[in-house]
């Protein structure tokens, strides 16, 4: 069978249960006029109940985006993850965002390894960049706490909280 073939087949069958319908309801319409428009009452004031149903309690809210200022502390969180262990890539240049591989850290030497940054690690804002219209959408940040203390590069301004 071609496509053309199966595409008729369709649209007939289509064609009958839809005259097969209307018939059922006429015939309805005609042995029991009251069945007929209590149906047809009941399906338009259910649309109206749904159509009708919806509030305007505002928005769903999401992380906000806080007033951050160069120079204070903060603890760095990624909102974009329940995983407490998933960490956080210092990056050389702002916007960079690709996928890492863990692998490509080992063996090499402090500088490399400290591009992942655990949750919950202090660091100091040193400067921002806007990106697509949004300002202060990246972070440049100095690590404040533990064996990579020194250690700067830039986040998305998202994961400081």
């Amino acid at each position: 069978m071609s496509n053309e073939e199966n595409a008729k087949k369709t649209v007939d069958a289509a064609k009958e249960t839809g005259g097969k319908l209307l018939s059922s309801m006429m015939d309805l319409k005609e042995k029991s006029p009251k069945v007929f428009f209590g149906v047809v009452g009941g399906v338009v004031f259910l649309l109206l109940v749904i159509m009708l149903s919806g509030d305007d309690s505002g928005t769903i809210s999401g992380p906000s985006a806080k007033n951050l200022v160069a120079g204070q502390r903060y603890v760095l969180k990624n909102p974009n993850t329940y995983e407490i262990e998933s960490p956080i890539k210092l990056l050389p240049v702002p916007g960079s965002m690709a996928a890492f591989d863990d692998s490509e850290d080992d063996g090499k030497g402090k500088v490399e390894s400290c591009r992942r940054i655990a949750q919950g690690t202090a660091v100091i804002i040193t400067g921002f960049q806007d990106f697509a219209g949004k300002k202060n959408a990246f972070v440049n940040v100095q690590v404040d706490d533990g064996q990579c203390k020194g250690s700067s590069g830039w986040i998305s301004a998202i994961d400081v909280q």
